[in-house]
């Protein structure tokens, strides 16, 4: 009989999708192998005050304030030669926030790390080389449709990656393809359930007679949301829109106060996305790697605005490409585009690739791949 595995998820807070990811990879480990010792944990745990508050607040700042720089930055650490020297110094000379979490390592065995984000493999590649009894297998969980080179790693016994490109990405730069597993970005189990979409209606109060607008602010509420929001009351026909701003509630508070030509209904942070996606006609966001799953699994086509030069560029490409999408560089174009998409052929064509893209299964489809590495334990 085997023994209970222990199974360690790292993620670290950089947006809402390395954490959505991570919660999806517990759910479905624990509902498949109910009796392992299963830990979450956010890398920033182990992060200084001040370190923390840099790491968090420098990303949203440098993102929505300087995307450009954020995507020079991008493009110039994707390199994985580059990548490799960098994660050589870091070992060399690890810093308080690695040591920290390398002693939790040690003081929890795993016997599996998946890693939902880049960070954790600099202090999994260097424990990988220590003298240590236990050697975990590691797993690299890549969390958009295209795989920067700071999620490549020497000690990555398995990568988990969005789709056959992505794994094909990796390839090309060096990765062992017999590493490589294409399951989809891990999401909840709850985007693989068909929706009662005319209960969900009425237990979100939207109408049955109007389509539904879906406006993402992502987790942070970044966005020019109060500009789409201006544009849509351009906009001819019927239709209701719901907004969600995430955690940023003085941007909720500053929307909900405003009259609107079309229903709007504005929420801050929610749990039942699913819900709100189900119901949606067209999702407007920012095309990041978990909500784009998300919104696959359930078949909604995205309407994408701006997307920041970096990983939600090449997410925008992927989506684009395939047809699951259409984008808009200016916010000012948002009337015109709108009107030609909503019931349009086109519309229902993008409903339907999005569903052939959709891998609501992801999570589970991760889990079991890891678990295929696991029979000699």
């Amino acid at each position: 009989m085997k023994r209970n595995l222990r199974v360690l998820i790292a993620t670290v807070t950089a947006g809402g999708g390395h954490l959505a990811a991570a919660a999806a990879l517990d759910e479905a480990w624990c509902a498949l192998r109910p009796g392992d010792v299963v830990e979450r944990i956010d890398l920033l745990k182990f992060f200084s005050p001040l370190h923390r508050k840099i790491h968090s607040d420098g990303y949203v700042a440098l993102v929505e304030r300087a995307p450009e720089l954020w995507g020079m930055m991008f493009k110039t650490t994707d390199n994985p030669r580059a990548t490799r020297l960098l994660q050589r110094v870091k070992r060399a000379f690890p810093g308080n926030s690695r040591k920290r979490f390398a002693r939790h390592v040690k003081q929890f065995r795993p016997d599996v790390v998946l890693g939902t984000h880049y960070l954790p493999l600099e202090t999994l590649g260097h424990l990988r080389k220590t003298r240590q009894a236990s050697k975990p297998i590691i797993v690299s969980v890549v969390t958009d449709f295209e795989a920067h080179a700071l999620w490549m790693d020497s000690c990555v016994d398995l990568y988990c990656v969005a789709a056959e490109e992505t794994g094909a990405r990796l390839v090309a730069r060096g990765a062992d393809p017999g590493k490589i597993v294409a399951t989809g970005i891990p999401i909840s189990a709850k985007f693989s359930h068909k929706p009662d979409t005319e209960a969900m209606r009425k237990s979100c109060g939207l109408r049955d007679d109007q389509p539904v607008l879906l406006v993402l602010s992502g987790g942070f509420g970044m966005g020019p949301v109060a500009e789409i929001l201006a544009e849509l009351d351009k906009v001819p026909g019927r239709f209701q829109t719901v907004v969600v701003t995430g955690r940023n509630e003085e941007l909720r508070r500053e929307l909900a106060a405003q009259d609107r030509k079309h229903p709007t209904h504005v929420l801050g942070f929610v749990s039942n996305m699913h819900e709100l996606m189900a119901v949606a006609q067209l999702i407007l966001t920012k095309p990041g790697g978990l909500t784009s799953s998300e919104a696959l699994a359930l078949g909604k086509p995205l309407l994408i605005l701006n997307p920041i030069p970096g990983q939600e560029a090449a997410n925008s490409d992927f989506l684009l490409e395939r047809g699951a999408a259409a984008k808009i560089n200016r916010v000012e174009d948002l009337p015109y585009r709108l009107e030609q998409l909503l019931g349009s052929r086109k519309l229902s064509a993008m409903a339907k690739a999005a569903k052939a893209l959709g891998r609501p299964r992801a999570a589970e489809e991760i889990c079991r791949a890891v678990l295929r590495l696991t029979r000699g334990f």
